[in-house]
C-alpha cells in the first residue's frame, strides 16, 4: 500500500509540475524586475544617495539583474546594463525604440523637439538627419579642411613652464572646427561671441536632461526654479547667435555654392518650399526656421562639448600614465617625424594612439547614460515585455565596465585595443559602444574621431604633459550631466626637443 501511495504522490507532483510549466509557457515574456514604487513618486526613494545615476544603476544590477525597471514618477523606465539587450534595442529593434521622451528642459532647449538629438522619430527627423549627414561628409576622410584648423594654439605660459588650464584652448579649437562646418567661420581668442558660447554651453550642460524633478513632474515649472531660469537665459544667448548667423546666410545664399551645414539646410528648405524634393513630395517634412536653427544648434552644441570633454579626459589619463604618453610620442617620432604635423592619412600607421583614444572613450564614456529611447509600439527586450511609451536607458558605463567583457575594467590599458602583435587596432568586445549604434547612432562619430586623432597627435608631437609642481594628479571622478565632465585641473605642457622655438609661431 505504501508503494501505491508513493506512486500516486509522484504522479500528482508530476502533473502539477507539467501544469505549471504549461502555464509559464503560455503566459509569454514577463515584465523585468522592478524597483519598489510608490504612488505618484514611483521609485524615487530607491534612487536616493550620493552616487551619480550611472554608478547607482550599475550597482542595482547585483540585486535586480542586468536589465530591470523602475518608475521615474509616473513614467516606466527600463535600465539596461549589458550589451546583448543594448544591441537588441539599438540595432535589432532600432526603429521600434527610436522614440524620445518629451521633457521640460529638452523642450526649452530644442523648441519642442525640433532638433535631431532630442527630436522624436519621424519623417521630419529622418530628412533632417539625411541633410546633416550629407553636410558632415564635407569633412570626411581625405578632406584637408579639418586638418587646416586642427593645430592647437597654446599660450606663452607653456613656454614659460607655467601651469595652465587647457580647457579654454581645447574648447576654442574644437569650436572653430564646428564653426567651420556649421557657419564657415572661426573665432579668435577673446572674441566676445566665443566667450558668450563658453558661458551658455556650460549652463546647458549643467541643467538639461538630468532627470531633475521638473522633468519628472512638469507641473513643478509653475514654481520658481533657478535651473530653469539659467537654462532659459543660456538658450536665449545661443539663439541670438544662431539667428545672427542664419540671417547672414540667408542674405548671402547662392544655389550654386554650399559653404557649410547652414547652406545645406537652406537649400533643403528652399527645395521643400518649391516642392522639388522627393521627401517633400511623398511625406510631410517640416522645415521651418525653428527646425533649421535647432538642427544647427544641436550639431554645434553637441559637437563642441562632447569632443572637448573627451580631450580633457585624454590629457588626464596621459598625465596619470606617462609611459603611455612616451609610447605615443615614440610612435609619432618614428612614423611622422618632426618635419610636418600629423595628418588623417597617418591614422593607420599610429595604432597605439588610436588604441589610446578608444580606451579613453571606454573608461570614461562622454555620455555614461545614453539619451533615453522610447518604445513606439508594444515589443520586447529579450524575455521581457515592453509596453508602448516605456522609456529605455542604456547604461553605457556598465557596458564599458562589465567584468565579464573587460579584464580589469577600471585599469587604463590601451593595449586591450591592439592585436597580439601591437600593429593593428581591434574591438575586443561587443560591449564597446561609445557612439551608440543603429538608427540613433551619433551623427558626429566620424568627425569626432578625426578631431580626437588630430588634436592629440599634434599636442603630443609638440609637448610632454605633466603635473605642475605642487599640484596633485587630476581627479578621475567626473561630474555627471549631459556629459561626464572632469573636474578642473592644470597641466604643464613642456615643449619637446626641437619644438621650443616654434612657440613664437603658435602664440
Amino acid at each position: 500500500m505504501t508503494w501505491f501511495l508513493c506512486v500516486c504522490v509522484f504522479l500528482a507532483l508530476a502533473l502539477l509540475a507539467l501544469k505549471l510549466k504549461l502555464r509559464v509557457s503560455t503566459r509569454g515574456p514577463q515584465e523585468p524586475p522592478c524597483l519598489p514604487a510608490l504612488p505618484l513618486i514611483g521609485s524615487l526613494l530607491s534612487l536616493r544617495g550620493p552616487q551619480p545615476p550611472h554608478l547607482l544603476f550599475k550597482g542595482l544590477q547585483e540585486k535586480y539583474g542586468q536589465t530591470y525597471s523602475l518608475m521615474m514618477g509616473p513614467h516606466p523606465v527600463i535600465i539596461i546594463n549589458q550589451h546583448r539587450h543594448a544591441r537588441e534595442v539599438l540595432l535589432k529593434k532600432g526603429k521600434v525604440f527610436a522614440g524620445r521622451p518629451r521633457t521640460v528642459t529638452t523642450d526649452i532647449l530644442t523648441r519642442d523637439g525640433k532638433d535631431i538629438a532630442f527630436g522624436d522619430y519621424g519623417s521630419t527627423w529622418r530628412f533632417h538627419r539625411k541633410v546633416v549627414h550629407g553636410a558632415l561628409c564635407m569633412f570626411g576622410e581625405g578632406s584637408s579642411s579639418i586638418e587646416k584648423i586642427s593645430e592647437l594654439v597654446l599660450s606663452e605660459s607653456a613656454a614659460a613652464g607655467l601651469a595652465l588650464d587647457l580647457t579654454p584652448e581645447l574648447t576654442r579649437a574644437i569650436t572653430n572646427v564646428i564653426c567651420s562646418l556649421c557657419f564657415n567661420s572661426s573665432y579668435r581668442r577673446g572674441d566676445p561671441d566665443f566667450e558668450a558660447m563658453l558661458r551658455y554651453s556650460q549652463g546647458i550642460v549643467d541643467t538639461v536632461a538630468k532627470d531633475s524633478l521638473v522633468d519628472i513632474f512638469p507641473w513643478l515649472q509653475v514654481f520658481p526654479n533657478a535651473d530653469l531660469r539659467l537654462l532659459k537665459w543660456c538658450v536665449s544667448v545661443r539663439d541670438k547667435l544662431l539667428q545672427q548667423k542664419y540671417d547672414e546666410h540667408k542674405a548671402n545664399y547662392s544655389d550654386h555654392v554650399q559653404r557649410d551645414l547652414l547652406d545645406a539646410l537652406l537649400r533643403a528648405k528652399r527645395s521643400a518650399d518649391n516642392n522639388n524634393t522627393v521627401e517633400a513630395g511623398s511625406e510631410s517634412v517640416g522645415l521651418s526656421d525653428d527646425h533649421l536653427l535647432m538642427t544647427v544648434g544641436d550639431i554645434f552644441g553637441a559637437g563642441v562639448e562632447t569632443t572637448t570633454t573627451v580631450l580633457r579626459w585624454a590629457v588626464i589619463y596621459l598625465i596619470h600614465h606617462p609611459q603611455v604618453q612616451r609610447r605615443i610620442q615614440e610612435e609619432l617620432d618614428s612614423k611622422v617625424g618632426a618635419g610636418r604635423p600629423p595628418q588623417l592619412s597617418d591614422r593607420g600607421s599610429l595604432p597605439y594612439l588610436e588604441a589610446t583614444i578608444r580606451e579613453v572613450l571606454r573608461i570614461r564614456p562622454v555620455a555614461p547614460l545614453f539619451i533615453p529611447h522610447v518604445a513606439l509600439s508594444d515589443t520586447s527586450i529579450g524575455d521581457f515585455t515592453v509596453r508602448r511609451g516605456t522609456r529605455v536607458i542604456i547604461n553605457l558605463w556598465s557596458l564599458h565596465h562589465d567584468e565579464a567583457e573587460w579584464e580589469n575594467p577600471d585599469r587604463f590599458d590601451p593595449g586591450r585595443f591592439l592585436n597580439s602583435e601591437g600593429t593593428a587596432v581591434v574591438i575586443p568586445s561587443s560591449s564597446y559602444l561609445p557612439f551608440g549604434a543603429g538608427v540613433r547612432v551619433c551623427l558626429g562619430e566620424a568627425l569626432a574621431k578625426m578631431e580626437l586623432f588630430l588634436f592629440l597627435s599634434w599636442i603630443l608631437q609638440h609637448f610632454t604633459l605633466s603635473v605642475p609642481t605642487g599640484h596633485t594628479l587630476p581627479s578621475l571622478e567626473g561630474k555627471f550631466g549631459v556629459v561626464l565632465q572632469p573636474a578642473k585641473y592644470k597641466v604643464n605642457a613642456t615643449p619637446r626637443p626641437g619644438w621650443e622655438m616654434d612657440q613664437n609661431q603658435m602664440c
